[in-house]
């Protein structure tokens, strides 16, 4: 009876957590499904409709917990900032952040007890899962800042050379940001849905100085934040944007080019602990488990004389 609960506890957690990432998984789609998107097929689109209403009753849900909580329900300065790095920026996100830190707290302790861990320490079990559960939700976020941060960082490059094409064909850079956020909306979502904040930005009053610099304080990136320090260079002292953006653009790509390099020199430190806990152990019972079964066989009678 016991296991029963434990398994069916185990159960439902699991799909209330898969539940959880469904809903604020980020809208990736895959090769086939931007080229159905871009036909107009009809069935990916009624799929995605479907997806994006039950992300909407999900995160529904946990806003109607995040506002249970007492307090004022806005965030600190650093968790405001993290959520939008992670791409939300909706108020009903923060009140979802809010009820997903009072929803696994609750679960963990609510497991921690149906399957009897409390009898071991009735004190630092219960506050140790409470404890846990508050902080997974500010780690699943930060994870999926760096997340985000690396789909910006591989589309970067390919945004410069769209960009150095449009200034160089006559585009000042107000239009050359707005038409490569346009081109890139279907391949890079996130580096389009950036620069059509910086146009709208710039539409509504706010400098254009203001807007990258806001746009550095969203993403939180380097490579950008070193961008919109070079253009702001370039528009005070009157340089050539073109070729400003070509030369950073050309480093750019000596910068990835060298975390490349660094991703596969990494491969070989990477690959010893599965080798030693999982090929190896496998290697040697099938190297030497014939060895093993003969040796017994010869010496079990002798040893039973």
């Amino acid at each position: 009876m016991v296991w029963g609960i434990t398994a069916v506890t185990f159960l439902g957690t699991v799909a209330i957590l898969a539940a959880l990432f469904y809903a604020f998984a980020p809208n990736v789609l895959g090769v086939g499904q931007r080229l159905s998107r871009l036909a107009n097929a009809s069935a990916p689109a009624y799929e995605a409709r479907f997806a994006d209403r039950q992300k909407g009753r999900v995160r529904d849900t946990l806003a109607g917990l995040g506002k249970l909580m007492p307090g004022d329900p806005a965030m600190t300065p650093r968790g405001q900032l993290l959520m939008v790095r992670a791409g939300y920026r909706s108020p009903q996100a923060v009140l979802a952040m809010r009820g997903l830190k009072l929803a696994v707290p609750v679960v963990l302790v609510i497991l921690v007890f149906t399957t009897g861990f409390y009898r071991l320490n009735p004190y630092m079990f219960p506050v140790l899962a409470a404890v846990v559960g508050y902080l997974v939700p500010e780690a699943w976020l930060v994870w999926r800042v760096h997340a985000r941060q690396h789909r910006l960082r591989r589309a970067l490059p390919d945004c410069l050379d769209l960009l150095v094409i449009c200034v160089e064909a006559g585009l000042g850079l107000d239009q050359a940001l707005l038409k490569v956020a346009q081109e890139m909306r279907v391949t890079h979502r996130e580096l389009s849905e950036e620069l059509q904040l910086v146009n709208l930005e710039m539409r509504i009053g706010k400098g254009r100085i203001d807007a990258l610099r806001e746009l550095a304080r969203r993403t939180g990136l380097d490579d950008i934040k070193s961008l919109v320090a070079m253009l702001i260079q370039t528009e005070r002292f009157g340089t050539s944007v073109a070729q400003s953006l070509r030369v950073y653009s050309d480093d750019l790509r000596v910068k990835r080019r060298q975390r490349a390099e660094e991703a596969s020199a990494k491969t070989t430190v990477k690959m010893v602990p599965p080798l030693v806990f999982f090929i190896f152990p496998a290697l040697m019972v099938v190297i030497l488990g014939p060895a093993v079964i003969t040796l017994l066989r010869q010496l079990m009678p002798a040893l039973q004389k």
